[in-house]
């Protein structure tokens, strides 16, 4: 388990941008095809699912693979350097002004493009829909992400709300509901609260997979929770991951909107419901179970469970991490993205655990000075 918030900071991100690093060569596609194109499971980094990536999917010349990270890690990172300018809890408001001037005015490099350019141009249009609407429509930012696609996009980059309340879920699930609202809405903002409950459950002292499955049932609501319960039912009564990955697909299809083929979603897929829910997050908690919450084996399951797989490899490689710390992931995996990728994973996560000590000093100082206004309690 994790040492310390450093530790289970680092953990989680290491963790995200690994799985999400390993999970790029595999996604959109079933995991017969997965072992079909990669000669059986794939346990390593890989190049491109197709290898003519640059002409293969003209409206996504994308070089996924390689060590390198998608737009889930990218999305984090942002994040987090929110948290470092702000210091303090976010609201919607801290997503319309600094977010977004992340992904729209800042340049940096992004390794599956392989040159530097703003995020925006690597994002898919769920995620677009964050500077449409919050720069250019100029929308309540607590509410801007009323009809949006319903995915997983917001959900993707809660790990550093979870960090930042590490030890408190229910903290974490109401900050990231709060903000994942100028994102998304339906059970894609619900998602993306859970995923962030799961991180701060996770970095509790002795915490294990089972009591953050205990932790996030506590909180999810509607078609997400019936999902998560689903999901980690099922996985339950399966030994590792190469088992579990039918079993999950079985238990989630019900809450799924896309369908089987997932690079062609019906008419009805990513709408707004109070009984369905994002396939990724009860996947990767289930990948999470069904290993014992070991990190490796929980981000195979991720890779080979293919569909949204860089998704589910990172939210559950986070969880993992932040379970683990650092030592659970492997040195090496963490050494090849951040070289194929430049980006500094070490200090993203410091600066993280450090916004999240100062937060919970900030956090006891507002709770005595509340306190110190009743000292006899609230009486009759």
């Amino acid at each position: 388990m994790a040492s310390s918030i450093w530790d289970g900071a680092r953990g989680c991100i290491y963790g995200g941008a690994v799985g999400d690093a390993m999970g790029g060569s595999t996604e959109g596609y079933s995991p017969q095809a997965i072992q079909e194109r990669f000669g059986g499971y794939v346990t390593d980094f890989v190049g491109p699912f197709n290898p003519d990536w640059q002409t293969a999917r003209p409206h996504a010349p994308f070089h996924k693979g390689d060590g390198h990270i998608t737009d889930d890690t990218h999305m984090v990172l942002a994040l987090a350097n929110v948290y470092a300018e702000v210091r303090d809890h976010l609201d919607a408001y801290h997503i319309a002004e600094l977010f977004v001037r992340e992904i729209a005015d800042k340049v940096v490099y992004i390794p599956e493009l392989e040159r530097e350019t703003v995020l925006q141009n690597r994002l898919f249009h769920a995620e677009k829909y964050l500077v449409l609407r919050l720069r250019h429509a100029h929308a309540d930012p607590r509410e801007a992400g009323v009809g949006n696609v319903v995915n997983c996009g917001a959900a993707m980059y809660m790990a550093p709300v979870g960090i930042v309340n590490a030890g408190d879920p229910a903290g974490a699930y109401r900050e990231a509901l709060e903000i994942a609202g100028a994102h998304q809405s339906s059970y894609g903002r619900e998602a993306a609260a859970v995923m962030a409950a799961a991180v701060a459950a996770a970095l509790r002292p002795r915490a294990t997979a089972a009591s953050v499955v205990e932790a996030v049932l506590e909180l999810a609501k509607d078609g997400t929770r019936q999902a998560i319960e689903a999901a980690t039912a099922a996985a339950r009564g399966c030994r590792g991951w190469q088992q579990a990955i039918p079993v999950l697909r079985e238990a989630v299809r019900p809450f799924d909107t896309v369908g089987e083929n997932y690079r062609e979603p019906g008419l009805d897929a990513r709408r707004p419901s109070r009984t369905k829910a994002i396939e990724e997050l009860p996947v990767a908690l289930g990948m999470l179970v069904a290993t014992g919450g070991d990190y490796v084996q929980t981000v195979y399951g991720g890779v080979n469970y293919g569909r949204d797989s860089d998704s589910i490899a990172s939210m559950g490689g986070a969880i993992a991490g932040a379970l683990g710390g650092e030592a659970a992931v492997p040195r090496a995996w963490v050494e090849r993205v951040a070289g194929a990728s430049r980006k500094d994973f070490r200090a993203a996560a410091d600066a993280l655990a450090k916004v999240a000590l100062e937060v919970l000093e900030k956090d006891r100082r507002r709770f005595e000075e509340r306190t110190a206004n009743f000292p006899q309690g609230v009486g009759a």
